[in-house]
């Protein structure tokens, strides 16, 4: 089977700009559910999931992996990079389809008892529907590369438990773009990487030609909410927005991918986390993220510095 996607240039289709600015977020959700008409993808048939997967492929681009650069990448074997990069996007699809999950809990919240007729309504639940296939996926592309499933940490789950509880508004809405806008960055390069399993190109386009409208959604959502906003009300969504961002950044990929390509755990986690190629991978995907939080005034001091402890600043 051929995936019937279009070239990499068409999945730029509907990039977040500031074209939507200043437009009302009803003007923006019918704009929105116009594009889902025109433009989405049914995973099960666009992915070639019976496509054997070549064993000189990377999981992601290798300028990606967190240990890209160090001198324990410069020590791996090739075999060994490969089955790293595998793990390590797989670590991160785990991680979206549990951030995926909290997002439809929240999305469906918001809309309960809804003005039904409304686009806003109508899109939410599309973002919903979206938000479902790209679930199943990841699973798939997870099982189909033969690798388990990576969970968040047990104090990062009942965060989370926590955060779709009390997270309303801007502040839920803001918790959604942090997720969508830096793995968007990621899979971009991903998904035109030469050298990267086809499974991951394909679902990485997918993913980022569907999420492009959730972020433009969101966008709007947050502008709206923020209307004339107390300055509590704006430092507290801040800290919250912040506080959610790293607790997904710290989860995208789990310790054990240093065991499974068969690398000292304790040794990988610290070249990891001293990576300095990472850090600046990272501030580049959230520059988007961090400017469109600063217009909205939501880029307060305590919740900057929250951003730098996971280098998205």
């Amino acid at each position: 089977m051929t995936s019937t996607l279009d070239p990499a240039t068409r999945a730029d289709v509907g990039r977040v700009t500031g074209a939507d600015h200043g437009r009302e977020p009803e003007d923006v959700a019918a704009r929105l559910l116009d594009s889902a008409a025109a433009l989405s993808y049914d995973p099960m048939s666009e992915v070639d999931w019976e496509a054997p997967l070549d064993p000189d492929h990377f999981g992601l681009n290798p300028e990606w992996s967190t240990l890209y650069g160090t001198p324990l990448w410069d020590e791996m074997t090739h075999e060994q990079r490969i089955t790293l990069t595998r793990h390590e996007v797989a670590s991160i699809m785990s991680t979206g389809i549990w951030f995926e999950m909290i997002l439809q809990q929240m999305v469906l919240r918001d809309q309960y008892c809804g003005k039904y007729a409304e686009s806003d309504f109508q899109f939410a639940l599309t973002e919903i529907a979206d938000e479902c296939r790209h679930s199943l996926m990841f699973a798939r592309a997870c099982r189909t590369m033969g690798i388990e499933a990576y969970v968040p940490r047990r104090a990062s789950r009942e965060l989370g438990r926590l955060f779709k509880t009390i997270a309303v508004s801007e502040a839920a809405y803001g918790g959604i773009l942090v997720a969508e806008e830096v793995l968007d960055v990621m899979q971009r390069d991903w998904m035109r990487g030469e050298n990267v399993l086809p499974l991951v190109r394909t679902t990485s386009k997918i993913h980022v030609v569907e999420e492009s409208r959730h972020m433009t959604f969101a966008r709007a959502q947050m502008r709206e909410h923020m209307v004339g906003t107390s300055a509590l009300r704006r430092r507290s969504a801040a800290l919250l927005i912040a506080v959610a961002a790293r607790v997904i950044v710290s989860n995208m990929v789990s310790r054990d991918v240093y065991a499974a390509a068969g690398l000292d755990v304790d040794r990988a986690v610290r070249a990891a986390k001293a990576n300095t190629h990472h850090h600046v991978m990272m501030r580049t995907s959230s520059q988007h993220l961090m400017a469109f939080l600063a217009d909205c005034g939501l880029l307060t001091t305590p919740a900057a510095a929250i951003y730098r402890t996971v280098h998205m600043l």
